[in-house]
């Protein structure tokens, strides 16, 4: 399947907008300018609007609507995509914007707005802006510094209804300053959400991981003191659990914002680690496969470590949206937020947000393999010579430097995972059932002469491979392109083996075309795992 571009122009952005009303758009528009691009942003923008006319199921437009103009980009292919600030009888309405999308032809591709419906609001506020202010103040710090509340209608709940946004100026408990928007419901004076417009900025940190020696970190400062959050990554952060395993702990801080000392001593090194982690998880996912966080939503998932007391684990929770590292018993075991673990956790979150394959039975072992194939591809993008890329899981876990969790080369070797598909491989516990596909998965993107040789299913096998089958490898850049398309696009909560089979040719066909080299590689990787 051709790949097409997708880089964008923008050839109008109005912060101030004035308002198109679809009634008297041309006259709007011969305003603008005589320029190309307002030539080009006229013509965008008249296109857009009588789109949101003519589609009003799509776009939520009804009789008293009018828009402001803030945004028009253009695609490389010239499609067009019109962003609008809703107004409804001249009230703004907060969660109203709207983006219209357009091809090079003109045709009306769809819109995007968050509207669970229109948002119509009748009859008139109960209280006045004094009193909206008054509620604003008693539930927020802050005076309005000379600004007036803001009738709007607000629609960013299930039902629109009239509300005042009250502006609030002051300061953060950290003495950040703070322009607040305290939104207060205009029937009975509730107050229905809140947030600041102040931003905190990023910093440039360096810290000392105990695995990943000397490492670059992106940090946020406030009033002086550095914490360990990312604005760059979604405000991704790390938090101390301090031993606990209750609470969401406390985010680290530091006045000079060089973490850690290489030592587990050092409380800050093990966070060190994680944040690392999740900063280099972050940047494979969204280099290598478009994706923007976790959930592709912009935001960041945090770190919990030092949970419990030698806690040998580490997991990944849909309810926090978060990722918990044990210290390790120190015997034994390491602190548990080695490279590739910490990629393995964030791509549970990943694949909690696709597919959302059940965690039992084949589809928890495609579950754990898709975090197991992901989580070894981080490292690989990572290449960090203190934690060289590998096929092994868990590795760096081991105080005897030579034991890992799980291999893909040949995963029976840990003497319970199945390099093979048989009929009872979905009873195996999850974690070994995902042999299956990690086998697969390594026989692709290396073939069975890369490094350590890999064996092949033979028919009648059940857990262990014994064939002595050849393939050739494909190498990581296709396989784990591949595999994420078949996460993202096709397979879906209870897929299994032999679902996760037509779901990798089918993005192998997408990708690289009907009966290419590449497709014909995937099929031959199941057939080598006994999934035919």
């Amino acid at each position: 399947m051709k790949k097409t571009s997708h880089a964008t122009r923008h050839i109008a952005s109005d912060a101030a907008g004035g308002t198109i009303s679809a009634a008297a758009v041309l006259l709007l528009l011969a305003a603008a300018g005589t320029s190309a691009a307002a030539a080009d942003t006229r013509a965008a923008t008249a296109r857009a609007l009588a789109h949101v006319q003519a589609f009003p199921q799509r776009t939520q437009h009804a009789v008293g609507h009018s828009y402001e103009l803030r945004d028009v980009v253009v695609d490389t292919d010239g499609t067009e995509h019109v962003r609008f600030q809703r107004r409804f009888k001249g009230l703004r309405v907060l969660g109203g914007d709207l983006v219209t999308h357009t091809s090079r032809s003109g045709a009306f591709l769809n819109a995007s707005h968050s509207l669970v419906r229109e948002p119509r609001v009748d009859g008139a506020a109960r209280i006045g802006a004094v009193d909206a202010l008054r509620a604003a103040v008693q539930a927020h710090r802050g005076a309005p510094d000379g600004s007036s509340p803001e009738l709007v209608v607000y629609a960013r709940g299930d039902l629109p209804q009239l509300a005042y946004d009250v502006r609030l100026y002051g300061e953060q408990d950290d003495g950040t300053p703070s322009e607040l928007h305290v939104i207060v419901g205009a029937d009975r004076g509730e107050v229905l959400e809140s947030w600041d417009d102040v931003h905190t900025a990023p910093a440039n940190g360096t810290g000392q991981g105990f695995f990943n020696g000397s490492v670059a970190l992106t940090t946020d400062l406030v009033s002086g003191t550095y914490s360990l959050r990312d604005p760059s990554r979604g405000n991704q952060a790390t938090l101390d659990m301090k031993n606990r395993q209750f609470g969401q702990g406390a985010i680290f801080t530091d006045t000079n914002n060089a973490w850690g000392d290489g030592t587990l001593a050092d409380r800050q090194t093990v966070g060190v680690d994680a944040q690392y982690g999740t900063a280099m998880t972050w940047d494979y996912y969204k280099n290598v496969h478009g994706r923007n966080g976790i959930a592709n939503d912009g935001k960041g998932a945090n770190n919990r470590v030092h949970y419990g007391r030698k806690y040998n684990n580490a997991f990944w929770s849909d309810s926090c949206f978060c990722m918990t590292y044990g210290d390790g018993d120190g015997v034994s075991f390491n602190p548990f937020d080695s490279l590739d673990v910490a990629g393995h956790e964030m791509s549970h979150g990943v694949t909690s947000r696709t597919a959302g394959l059940v965690y039992s039975g084949e589809s928890g072992g495609l579950n754990e393999g898709t975090s197991d194939i992901f989580g070894t591809m981080v490292e690989y993008y990572a290449n960090n010579p203190n934690d060289t890329p590998d096929y092994r899981i868990g590795e760096e876990l081991y105080k005897n430097g030579s034991s890992s969790l799980r291999t893909m080369i040949n995963p029976s070797t840990d003497g319970k995972s199945a390099d093979c598909w048989y009929s009872g491989v979905g009873n195996l516990d999850v974690h070994y059932s995902s042999g299956v596909a990690n086998h697969f998965y390594f026989l692709l993107a290396e073939g069975t002469t890369a490094g350590s040789p890999s064996k092949t299913c033979v028919a009648g096998n059940t857990r262990v491979a014994t064939g002595t089958g050849t393939l050739a490898g494909i190498g990581r850049a296709k396989a784990e392109k591949i595999w994420y398309r078949a996460l993202t696009v096709y397979m879906t909560s209870s897929t299994t083996y032999a679902g996760a089979r037509a779901a990798t040719i089918g993005a192998a066909n997408d990708l690289y075309g009907a009966g290419s080299p590449e497709s014909t590689a995937v099929a031959a990787a199941w057939t080598a795992v006994g999934r035919n």
